[in-house]
């Protein structure tokens, strides 16, 4: 096992392309920052299995910014008088691009969608980087296909 900073800065791009599906470009860095600082408090033990810890610390970061932002977007509504349960944004089948399909996601739906597809992992291989059983993973995996087919505006095939 190489130096924890070493495979932190060799897997920095993928981090935040992970952390960028989750969170959104604009949050992916400093995501993947936080967890560097993190680590920080680690000890090398607790990075035995490097890539494995690195992406399911990005992911777990990714998903707890995402749950603080739906949190306070939520609070903000009700403080505005509006239903937050509601998107705001809410647009035809026809008018919904990959990017805003892939953002109607929960944050592991996401995560995983992206090791499945970016990072080429499969079920067995994401269980082991989220630290999940692999009937969650394909579970996910099959909702999050189901409802990229939904709001792409495609039939559902199984």
């Amino acid at each position: 096992m190489g130096d924890p900073n070493s495979i932190f800065t060799d897997l920095y791009p993928q981090l935040v392309r992970l952390a960028a599906t989750i969170v959104g470009p604009d949050s992916a860095a400093d995501v993947v920052s936080q967890v560097y600082l993190n680590m920080g408090s680690r000890t090398s033990s607790d990075v035995q299995h490097g890539r494995a810890y690195l992406f399911r610390a990005v992911a777990n970061e990714s998903i707890s910014v995402q749950r603080s932002v739906r949190r306070r977007w939520a609070r903000n509504a009700r403080y505005l008088g509006l239903n937050p349960s509601v998107d705001s944004d809410v647009v035809s089948n026809r008018d919904l691009d990959v990017e805003r399909a892939l953002g109607r996601l929960s944050p592991q739906q996401r995560a995983v969608i992206h090791l499945t597809y970016w990072e080429d992992l499969t079920p067995t291989a994401i269980a082991a980087t989220l630290e999940v059983s692999e009937g969650s993973v394909r579970k996910q995996l099959a909702r999050a296909r189901r409802r990229l087919r939904k709001e792409l505006g495609y039939a559902d095939h199984r």
